[in-house]
């Protein structure tokens, strides 16, 4: 008797399984390329190690949004990203706002163990430059945040080099 109420349990278990996998509109490899950066996170300069920040990130609206919140070292700056795979595009995009009114729009998708979304092109004193941000997936776990400024000279600038590292949780004791 309890070996038949265990293997229906089971069926049960995975028909529901079954039915909340068919009904998910963000569950495609593609929704989950970027479910990597995902955590908590405390952010590192990866150039000397110095505190940068830190970040939550969360799946949110059953898994169709990436949200990050991003709370930097030098107090006062505060910034959020909404990041998603738009499906008539086919690839990533992201919609940065800080608390400094800075707006920043990126498009792009996963190569390997990277995520590398870039901004349309934009003019500034007489020159034309693209954001491009690389999340690199490391195999320790740390992500690898590395923003650059590209001039169309192909000169590139490093606006932000930042190494993410997991929040260890406290063990009760």
């Amino acid at each position: 008797m309890r070996k038949s109420v265990f293997i229906l349990a089971c069926f049960l278990q995975l028909t529901l399984f079954a039915q909340d996998a068919q009904n998910c509109n963000c569950c495609s490899e593609d929704h989950r390329a970027f479910d990597f950066w995902i955590g908590e996170w405390e952010v590192v300069n990866s150039q000397d190690g110095s505190p940068a920040g830190s970040s939550s990130i969360a799946k949110e609206e059953d898994g169709c949004v990436i949200r990050e919140n991003w709370t930097s070292a030098n107090a006062g700056y505060t910034g959020t990203s909404l990041n998603f795979f738009n499906a008539q595009t086919n690839q990533w995009e992201q919609l940065w706002v800080d608390n400094a009114g800075a707006v920043l729009k990126l498009k792009g998708n996963r190569k390997g163990d990277q995520m590398i979304l870039a901004s349309g092109a934009f003019e500034k004193d007489g020159k034309t430059y693209t954001n491009r941000i690389t999340w690199t997936k490391n195999d320790d776990g740390t992500v690898r945040q590395l923003w650059e400024v590209l001039e169309n000279n192909g000169t590139a600038t490093i606006a932000f080099d930042g190494l993410y590292r997991k929040v260890q949780k406290a063990k009760n004791r």
